[in-house]
């Protein structure tokens, strides 16, 4: 790769998106070297460590058996998307998720409802808005096709899986990367256990981005 031009002289080596993610996967794919991972965990896998550099996902990703194919059939029924923030709907892939597939996405954290329940109850707006999100998807197909994604709020994810064990939640999918040190491994443990399709990054690590490029994966996997 070519570093002139970066000071003024001339142009700089890598400059088109295709040619950078494309070497970018190369470089990925290379230095992963040989895995266990089916041919679809990996396309999630790889886009995980494309949008973080970080190779410690190649090791703690873990996946239901049914988790691909649970995202495949809630994405073409078009079910709901819930996050934990807004920024998972805003760096999702919009003209494959909702344009193409109707998914709707949903984010509940700023609701003056979820707001003042947090306060009322000492809880976080986090698990007040999962509470919102199993009130408002309770029964029929949107409820069966749910995916919930969480990747900032551990507190999200617990509260889901004790929704899920109340039997007041049913979603189709959980993924799970909530980032931290206080609750965020015991969350994604609870993920794993709570009998629902899962897609979590085990251990402290994980963030809305990481969240992000799970969905972008899984987008671009329901249109093959």
């Amino acid at each position: 790769m070519s570093t002139q031009g970066y000071y003024g002289q001339g142009t700089p080596g890598w400059t088109k998106p295709d040619d950078i993610e494309r070497k970018s996967f190369e470089i990925i794919d290379k230095e992963i070297g040989p895995h266990e991972w089916t041919p679809t965990e990996y396309e999630v896998v790889r886009r995980v460590i494309h949008a973080t550099a970080d190779f410690d996902f190649n090791k703690t990703m873990a996946f239901h058996t049914r988790g691909i194919d649970a995202a495949m059939e809630a994405i073409h029924a078009g079910g709901p998307l819930i996050s934990d923030v807004e920024m998972i709907k805003a760096g999702v892939n919009k003209s494959i998720l909702t344009d193409k597939w109707g998914m709707g996405l949903h984010c509940y954290m700023t609701d003056p409802d979820v707001v003042e329940e947090a306060k009322s109850k000492n809880h976080t707006r986090a698990q007040a808005s999962m509470r919102k999100a199993a009130r408002t998807f309770t029964t029929g197909m949107d409820a069966l096709n749910c995916i919930y994604a969480i990747g900032n709020a551990p507190t999200a994810l617990l509260e889901l899986c004790d929704l899920i064990h109340k039997g007041e939640a049913t979603p189709a999918l959980i993924i799970g990367v909530p980032v931290g040190f206080v609750n965020a491994a015991e969350a994604k443990e609870a993920a794993i256990q709570s009998g629902v399709p899962y897609i979590v990054a085990r251990g402290r690590k994980g963030g809305s981005t990481v969240a992000v490029a799970i969905l972008n994966a899984l987008a671009r996997l329901s249109l093959q």
